[in-house]
């Protein structure tokens, strides 16, 4: 399959493949997400770390459009790294992230101090969704089995995400990169208003890992609360098949779609 970006140097090469489900000449948010990611993953630290928490701040659209890379360490330690990502397109900055990287000791834990046992059905036992936006580019290149409640159906759901499509050619989609792309499905897999009648655009994305996912699908047990301002959060316990491991919130934007006028 043809990948969602072909990184030469510091600029990647965007396909449109990575159009979202409001213009498809827009990015749909976890392929820079997981793109920020990648650029991450790629840098150097002092001692073994991962990534324990990644803000996305999607500073204006992100068009499907070649975009520059821009990488900083903020703040170095041996047990402790801040990372700053930009994206820009055509100079103007799109996309602003930071990563926490914090050294990594692997240590016997007690059995309580992991997380919650997971209650709800492996991918395998789970059907396809009723509901599937098929004119959207990047979901294209994912696979959504539902384990509770539905797209259709306003309330708390649980979906399984797994990413099909190379995000970055000639590299595999690393375990962070699988969660933060299903991490951007939090305003979509449960919803309060008619996706017909309201759009749900979220301004960031925080992701929070207690420890790394493991396998290709991950599981957002989401639920979605909106305030009387027209702003809420998305937000989601995220799990791969061995239970939860993480955390994911978004900030979003409700508003009513226009009303078509009759020709």
């Amino acid at each position: 399959m043809e990948s969602i970006y072909r990184v030469e140097g510091a600029i990647a090469d965007t396909s449109a493949f990575a159009g979202g489900p409001w213009s498809p000449k827009l990015q749909h948010g976890a392929a820079p997400s997981s793109l920020i990611c990648w650029a991450v993953e790629r840098l150097p630290s002092p001692v073994p770390m991962r990534i324990a928490r990644l803000t996305v701040d999607l500073m204006r659209p992100v068009p499907v459009a070649p975009l520059a890379i821009e990488t900083e360490i903020v703040r170095e330690g041996r047990k402790i790294q801040l990372v700053s990502v930009r994206l820009l397109a055509d100079r103007e900055e799109v996309v602003r992230a930071s990563a926490l990287r914090i050294r990594i000791d692997p240590k016997e834990m007690p059995a309580i101090a992991g997380g919650p046992p997971l209650e709800l059905p492996q991918p395998e036992h789970c059907s396809p969704p009723d509901f599937f936006a098929t004119e959207t580019p990047f979901l294209k290149g994912i696979e959504m089995r539902t384990a509770k409640g539905g797209f259709r159906i306003p309330g708390p759901a649980a979906v399984w995400y797994r990413a099909t499509r190379p995000i970055v050619e000639g590299t595999a989609i690393s375990p962070l990169m699988r969660a933060v792309i299903a991490a951007d499905f939090c305003n979509g897999t449960s919803s309060v208003f008619d996706m017909k009648d309201w759009t749900f655009i979220n301004a960031d994305l925080s992701v929070s890992l207690g420890r790394e996912p493991v396998g290709e699908w991950i599981l957002l047990d989401a639920e979605t609360w909106v305030g009387p301002d027209s702003v809420g959060i998305a937000a989601a316990r995220l799990a791969d098949a061995n239970g939860y491991f993480g955390r994911a919130v978004q900030s979003v934007i409700f508003e009513k779609r226009r009303e078509r006028t009759p020709c």
